[in-house]
């Protein structure tokens, strides 16, 4: 689904530095809505067992989810997201999905086996990290990101 380009937003990824802290022994794939308005996320990921989507989080604005817990178990993570006026964080990386809540094995043949095919943004949370926050932001905020 497209939307204006008034909609249009930005996926902004960054490492949260955990390392070094006191007592900080969490490790966790995390989403925060920086925009006024809620949304709904769907993450995939591939594992030792395979491919595997799940939703859907909803995420009031100006709050975080943890989508995983525990350390990082890949390189790649892949977020969908939709907020109530129909705008999209979407991107190339297509996978199965369905309106209610899910957990999806595989990736391929998403129509046949009844479940919708969508585009998932590719995170790249490098080759090292433990813990990894995408924040989700409108178009009208400066992107930025840190990695610590």
């Amino acid at each position: 689904m497209d939307f204006p380009l008034r909609r249009l937003a930005f996926l902004l990824p960054f490492a949260v530095g955990l390392m070094g802290l006191p007592g900080a022994a969490r490790a966790d794939f995390r989403l925060c809505n920086n925009t006024p308005g809620r949304v709904g996320v769907a993450i995939g990921y591939k594992d030792k067992d395979g491919w595997t989507t799940e939703g859907w989080w909803n995420v009031s604005s100006r709050s975080c989810e943890t989508l995983l817990r525990g350390p990082l178990a890949a390189q790649f993570y892949y977020v969908y997201a939709m907020d109530e006026k129909g705008g999209e964080w979407k991107g190339k990386a297509y996978m199965c999905t369905r309106d209610r809540e899910f957990r999806i094995e595989g990736r391929d043949n998403c129509l046949v086996r009844g479940f919708d095919r969508t585009g998932f943004l590719e995170i790249d949370t490098g080759k090292d990290a433990k813990s990894w926050t995408v924040q989700l932001t409108d178009a009208a905020q400066q992107p930025s990101a840190a990695r610590q």
